[in-house]
């Protein structure tokens, strides 16, 4: 028997539509439609486009019921996290949806944390702190004067739930996005009466937790709706291949490096290194990570540069960088002034020389040194996540459309000094697509579901070249780093 599932995966640089393809024990991936996707600046702020993303999906649909013949098994939604939409009682939006990565967070961070400290909200969810997250845009919100917005709102749907509304009717917050807001609670299994209470957030904003693996409903056309793992976090490390003590980098716009644990693991001592808890598909698949701002500063070099007049790829700047190998040098890759668009390549420029008191201006070199940095940081990160938890770390699995990047995996292989299996490339949508074949019965586990990835996808095995001049440098690396958190 043949299955049709549909993954809608939405990124910040890019959104498709991926048709997954269950026959005979194998999974077959066909990207059915593509489109750019990035934040619009509007009167210095920065919004999505969402209506076109809405039309984009529906483009995308329209192109799958005509490759499929009208034969879909179902479709699931995953997105970035934290950014949602306001709707009125009539479903009706009411506002722009901001990005993530707006100013206004930043404007209002310090009030935020003096109305609960960082370590006391920790202490509740064992979320990051970071100005992206979801309690940080609504305190934003209530500061800059759109409280009576909030008020007049009947609910504030995630992304990916806005979409299952569009389709379905059902209003649902989905528990990994929920996860990761900063108002939820573990130990309660839901949101944070504390911190609802303290912000002044009223509860009935949300709607209904639901659960990866459930049926939300069905469009018009009778195609049933999945609830996946919706943050696309959670749906990238669900499609992750290197099974027990495996370090999973997820590689994109943002790159997450972190391991899957059995629950929570929070800390005084994961706070100290801001490690992330976020919840995944139920069962052994809770998430323990931290950020790395990742292939954003690429994109955003390459975006500069062919605003100048160059007509560049990826695959050119991977180039132009292999010339360079070997080039001495690093940048904190998390540094604040990389947070936001534009500049992208002075700011690099700039935070070499506070770094590492060296100049450069070639283009090559500096991709050259983005990638190693964020080996350096991978690296880091493993080592910090081993000495929490008590886990040794033996291999790597990056997955996702980073791994694009040849040099990138051979450079984290080095760096760290672990083997490393690259693949597969579309890790979310699969991750997605074997929420929705659990969901359907088409597995019967995870677990069966994994194997079955692993025998449609390659991977491609990298292993560690040790070199004493880049080991001298990721000491000095995280020297710097060490000692600019204290």
């Amino acid at each position: 028997m043949i299955m049709n599932y549909l993954a809608f995966d939405l990124g910040g640089s890019s959104g498709k539509l991926m048709l997954g393809t269950y026959e005979d024990g194998r999974l077959s991936l066909k990207r059915i439609h593509r489109f750019d996707n990035s934040p619009l600046e509007v009167d210095g702020s920065l919004y999505w486009d969402i209506d076109r993303i809405v039309d984009e999906l529906r483009i995308g649909m329209a192109k799958a019921e005509e490759e499929t013949g009208g034969c879909i098994d179902g479709i699931g939604f995953d997105s970035f996290c934290n950014d949602f939409v306001l709707i009125n009682e009539g479903g009706e939006r009411m506002a722009p949806v901001y990005c993530y990565r707006d100013a206004r967070t930043l404007r209002n961070q310090d009030e935020m944390y003096r109305v609960m400290s960082k370590e006391s909200l920790y202490a509740v969810n064992g979320n990051q702190i970071a100005p992206f997250n979801t309690l940080n845009q609504l305190h934003a919100m209530k500061a800059e004067g759109r409280q009576e917005l909030l008020e007049k709102a009947d609910k504030a749907l995630f992304v990916s739930d806005y979409f299952i509304y569009l389709l379905t009717g059902v209003k649902q917050t989905e528990y990994t996005t929920a996860s990761v807001t900063q108002m939820y609670d573990y130990g309660e299994g839901t949101w944070s009466a504390k911190i609802l209470e303290r912000y002044g957030i009223d509860s009935r904003l949300f709607a209904p937790l639901a659960y990866p693996e459930t049926l939300a409903g069905y469009t018009n056309k009778g195609i049933p709706v999945y609830t996946v793992c919706q943050h696309d976090t959670g749906s990238a490390f669900l499609a992750s291949q290197g099974g027990a003590n495996t370090g999973i980098i997820s590689t994109g716009t943002w790159c997450i490096a972190g391991i899957e644990t059995d629950g929570p693991v929070i800390r005084p001592e994961g706070f100290a290194i801001n490690a992330a808890n976020e919840g995944g598909f139920p069962g052994p698949h809770h998430r323990l990570l931290k950020n790395v701002m990742g292939t954003w500063i690429i994109q955003e070099m390459l975006r500069e540069l062919n605003e100048q007049g160059d007509s560049l790829t990826y695959g050119n700047l991977e180039e132009m960088a292999q010339r360079s190998v070997g080039a001495e040098g690093y940048i904190d890759v998390d540094a604040p002034q990389f947070y936001q668009p534009g500049e992208m390549i002075r700011k690099v420029q700039e935070n070499l020389k506070e770094m590492t008191g060296r100049t450069e201006d070639n283009k090559g070199t500096l991709v050259y040194i983005v990638y190693k940095s964020l080996a350096f940081k991978y690296r880091m990160i493993f080592e910090q996540l081993e000495e929490l938890t008590g886990k040794r770390i033996d291999r790597i699995n990056m997955i996702g459309g980073g791994i694009q990047s040849g040099l990138m995996c051979r450079l984290t292989a080095q760096i760290t000094g672990r083997q490393v299996q690259a693949g597969p490339e579309d890790a979310t949508a699969i991750g997605n697509i074997l929420a929705q074949m659990k969901a359907s019965g088409a597995i019967s586990s995870i677990e069966e579901g994994r194997q079955v990835i692993r025998e449609s996808f390659p991977v491609e095995t990298y292993m560690p070249e040790p070199d004493e001049i880049i080991e001298a440098e990721y000491r000095d690396f995280s020297k710097a780093l060490r000692d600019t958190e204290r």
